[in-house]
């Protein structure tokens, strides 16, 4: 059984090997036993559903609580030859019925579902008619109320699974669950705990930081324009400081994107379908957005504030580095955050139990802000991996900032704050700090105090940005409140009486993530272009891991192109073509020559199908019949770049093309004139000197006809 699964890995997602845990998941359900799988965000969960559903005989429900991320998972399986399809309010009721007989019909193979359907009795009759095989719980820590996302929705589970006979397989799966929830959802899935298969919460390709006593909209504006080609999300706790960071992004000229509950469901379906495009390269938002995002090319992710738990800060930083290559996950730490996730959490509806159960996860999230060990292996030790070794990559690990004593600054703040008897917030401190001719500071007589001005030669927001490191680093205490005023702790008294020094990091340095090369940029705007015509957004085509690994390699022929991850028989006959030419212009105008071996150490994938290769011949014979080119690709559902490239190879097969059909008689002489003053027959040197609706296929097409 597992060698056609792992045909079905090759063919249809382009990968040799399953992950791991992967093949221990689908080796239990294709045995018929309920299982739970843990595995971090990115580490390949739906594939544990979606290969078993191919392989058994009826339907696979899918129940997820990511409505917007459905239409995404079809999209991408539509690409990868699965017939799938989603029922969820967001689509019309027409396309509900549809959809409903399709399912009846055995037109698919996997149908998601919310969980708020399972109450619909039209959904429950459909489900007594079908043959269903395996049901698949996402997110399945929304089950348990102990967990971080409690959704009682995901209770109606129990019953439906006890309705349907025969009784499905059940599999469930999460990222995020601590050794409490894993027990809960066994326990309520009926799940044997010898079916647990956890493969460890680890992300080597993420990279965790905490960057504390920094202005944080400086920080974000040169984190951004050092990182500008690489898209990002933003976290912040309220929408009013998302619309604040929405406007002041704007502002500095980068293309930005905002998401909260405040926005109307048709703006926030628009924000997010540019942020999925490429139209945005930053995405803010509250982070109850975090679930809604499948976008596998997610560079970096910035918590402006400190979030609620762990398992909300994980999940939410998961999001970054889907497709495996190297990711930033950055904490903007400011313990005066810590009063906005108490006021939320003692606004909520939840009962005293489960309050305090969120209090007791908050000081965990607090005490990630400060510890001073490695930040990934706090996380996995928070996630029960009490055996796991310091990642030797994190902010903490790598930090080897110089230490500037800062004692006598530290005692002129301490002592200006006592003097104003602790009962001002960080604003006014810094003004009498720097010696403001502010109305109020003179109303209360504060510039009659020692330490008025004794700061002077610093601005405000230089003395404000020393006070949250003073305040970070537990030398002061913000008070409740939605105007907290400062406190000293026992820590500040020590320094004021002489008996402590203060030391003060140099500020971090802000670094780029990932160097892209010239190949990559081009492969990267053929995706941009190809996914523009189909209308999905461009991770669909191929992640940007597929592209890199293309920008590397080389690969020259179709065969050398299927040892690319990701690449599948499916998206190789679909887009193959056009991304081969592109390679193999920028090794002609590089003069890269093909090296003798390629891929080495990489497993030999099997030869391209016969009924792959003759791919080329049904587009030269729909040519022959009278066919565009563009009528040709839309009724094959493939770019127009790959039939173009279809018949290039036909031409190289010795079959005859009429190549004037592809030449407009008006841009023949330009052709001409522009091949002769180029004095070359390489495409790009020419296309240089044409306007830009000639394309380099009608440049391709004079060539060949006056070869």
């Amino acid at each position: 059984m597992l060698t056609k699964a792992n045909h079905l890995l090759h063919t249809h997602f382009g990968y040799d090997h399953f992950r791991d845990g992967q093949e221990a998941i689908i080796q239990k359900v294709m045995d018929g036993k309920d299982t739970l799988g843990i595995m971090p965000t990115g580490g390949g969960k739906s594939v544990c559903y979606q290969i078993p559903a191919m392989l058994f005989r009826g339907v696979t429900i899918v129940i997820s609580p990511l409505i917007s991320l459905m239409k995404d998972q079809v999209d991408a399986l539509d690409k990868a030859g699965i017939p799938s399809t989603y029922i969820n309010s967001a689509i019309s009721g027409e396309e509900m019925q549809q959809r409903l007989a399709g399912v009846y019909n055995g037109e698919y193979k996997l149908v998601y579902v919310a969980p708020e359907r399972l109450e619909a009795p039209s959904f429950l009759r459909l489900l007594d008619g079908i043959h269903i095989s395996l049901i698949a719980i996402d997110e399945a820590h929304c089950i348990s109320q102990w967990g971080h996302d409690f959704r009682p929705s995901y209770l109606n589970i129990k019953q439906l699974i006890s309705r349907i006979k025969p009784k499905p397989v059940v599999l469930a799966l999460t990222a995020t669950a601590t050794p409490h929830v894993r027990e809960d959802i066994c326990e309520l899935l009926h799940i044997d705990d010898q079916n647990t298969v956890i493969t460890g919460f680890g992300r080597e390709n993420l990279h965790f930081q905490v960057v504390k006593g920094q202005d944080r909209d400086r920080f974000l504006i040169d984190y951004i324009g050092k990182n500008k080609e690489q898209a990002g999300i933003i976290y912040a706790a309220t929408r009013k400081e998302v619309d604040r960071l929405h406007h002041f992004l704007q502002t500095k000229g980068i293309a930005v994107g905002k998401y909260h509950a405040g926005m109307s469901e048709h703006e926030r379906n628009r924000m997010q379908e540019r942020f999925l495009y490429d139209d945005v390269t930053v995405m803010i938002a509250t982070n109850a957005f975090g679930m809604g995002i499948n976008k596998s090319n997610v560079r970096f992710v910035i918590h402006f504030h400190i979030p609620r738990n762990m398992e909300a800060y994980y999940q939410e930083a998961g999001r970054a580095g889907r497709d495996g290559e190297e990711s930033a996950c950055i904490l903007l730490f400011s313990p005066q955050d810590i009063h906005i996730q108490s006021f939320l959490i003692e606004q909520s509806d939840m009962d005293e139990g489960r309050k305090e159960n969120e209090y007791a996860k908050l000081r965990q999230m607090v005490a990630y802000g400060h510890t001073e060990s490695c930040l990934q292996q706090y996380i996995l030790h928070y996630f029960g991996e009490e055996n796991a070794s310091e990642c030797e990559k994190c902010g903490n690990c790598t930090d080897d900032r110089e230490q500037v004593d800062v004692t006598v600054e530290a005692q002129m703040v301490l002592s200006c704050i006592r003097r104003m008897n602790e009962r001002f917030g960080k604003t006014m401190i810094a003004k009498v700090l720097t010696g403001s001719g502010d109305k109020k500071i003179k109303s209360f007589q504060f510039d009659q105090l020692s330490t008025y001005g004794i700061m002077k030669e610093k601005t405000q927001k230089e003395v404000s940005e020393f006070i949250d490191f003073l305040t970070a680093e537990g030398y002061l205490r913000p008070t409740d409140g939605a105007y907290p005023t400062l406190l000293l702790t026992n820590q500040a008294g020590e320094v004021l009486r002489g008996k402590e020094h203060v030391m003060q990091k140099e500020k971090v340095q802000i670094t780029q993530i990932i160097e892209d090369n010239d190949l990559f940029e081009k492969l990267r705007a053929l995706r941009r272009e190809i996914a523009e015509a189909e209308k999905v957004p461009p991770y669909i085509i191929f992640s940007d891991a597929t592209l890199r690994e293309m920008s590397g390699l080389l690969p020259r022929n179709e065969q050398e192109l299927l040892h690319i991850k990701g690449i599948g028989e499916r998206k190789l006959e679909a887009y193959g073509a056009p991304f081969l030419e592109v390679i193999q212009l920028y090794c002609e105008e590089n003069d890269v020559e093909k090296t003798s071996s390629f891929v080495p150490n990489i497993e030999k994938r099997p030869a391209v199908k016969s009924d792959k290769e003759v791919s080329h011949h049904t587009t030269y014979k729909m040519l022959q019949e009278g066919h565009s080119v563009a009528q040709i690709a839309n009724e094959r559902e493939i770019s127009e770049r790959t039939i173009e490239g279809h018949l290039i190879k036909c031409f190289d097969e010795g079959m005859e093309i009429d190549w004037n059909q592809f030449i407009p008689e008006q841009y023949e002489d330009l052709i001409a004139k522009a091949v002769k003053e180029a004095d070359s027959t390489r495409l790009t040197p020419i296309k240089e000197l044409l306007p830009d609706e000639i394309s380099f296929f009608m440049i391709r097409a004079y060539l060949q006809k006056n070869a």
